[in-house]
């Protein structure tokens, strides 16, 4: 959206407009970002795990470029999305790749505006695809908005990957949380006590935010427990 209110284009347009860099963050994940920035501007991020690949967050851009690429690592065993703002052509993506499900938080599911059989509403506070990455119900600023937590990430030691759920800040030491990102407006504290204890349980070193560049590389739980502090701090104004 922009100062003269939104804009629409078909992925036809876009696809003769752009294309996606493929960035590499660490062994087994890779980034996906449109050039030039395009809406939003988040990313999604490759994980090549050894029970299949996955997927997670979607951006607008699916061409033959993305899928050869895709399909060169591995192909995709699933694609999972943190929260509506991401949904983009998620249906679009699934197809390319052969069909894979599409996993989003069923308490989402009033958002989604396309019925189609990729999609696979999820219900509960977790989810595991496979032995080593599972999706963890968070809130936020979306009932249903979720984060992944990939165990094998920074080697071993465990990542989130967050969407803007927990939205990795510029000086990338910390995460903040919103209500509404255009509007600034806050999240409120119950919110972000539920984000915290949601993960809580999990071991984790780094994160990776919505967007490129956006890592917390180290320490990333501490990292959490005292951005959660440092938030509640501000809005009670204490």
């Amino acid at each position: 959206m922009g100062l003269d209110g939104q804009e629409w284009t078909t992925l036809e347009a876009l696809q003769a407009s752009h294309a996606n860099l493929f960035d590499p963050e660490e062994p087994g994940l890779t980034g996906i970002r449109t050039t030039p920035a395009f809406a939003i501007g988040q990313r999604a991020l490759l994980i090549e795990s050894p029970g299949g690949n996955v997927l997670w967050d979607c951006i607008a851009l699916i061409d033959g470029a993305t899928r050869a690429a895709i399909q060169e690592r591995g192909g995709l065993k699933a694609i999972a999305i943190s929260h509506p703002h991401y949904y983009t052509t998620m249906v679009e993506w699934s197809r390319a790749l052969g069909g894979v499900p599409v996993y989003l938080h069923a308490a989402d599911r009033q958002w989604a505006m396309r019925c189609d059989p990729c999609l696979r509403f999820w219900e509960g506070e977790r989810l595991q695809l496979d032995d080593g990455i599972t999706l963890i119900r968070c809130g936020g600023h979306f009932e249903g908005g979720t984060v992944l937590y990939w165990r094998a990430g920074a080697g071993g030691r465990g990542t989130l990957l967050t969407g803007d759920i927990l939205q990795v800040v510029p000086d990338r030491r910390w995460v903040s949380f919103m209500y509404s990102y255009p509007n600034y407006i806050p999240l409120g504290e119950a919110a972000v006590h539920r984000i915290a204890r949601a993960v809580e349980p999990f071991d984790f070193d780094r994160i990776y935010g919505a967007f490129h560049a956006m890592v917390v590389g180290e320490n990333g739980k501490s990292a959490v427990q005292r951005s959660v502090q440092r938030y509640l701090k501000a809005i009670r104004g204490s």
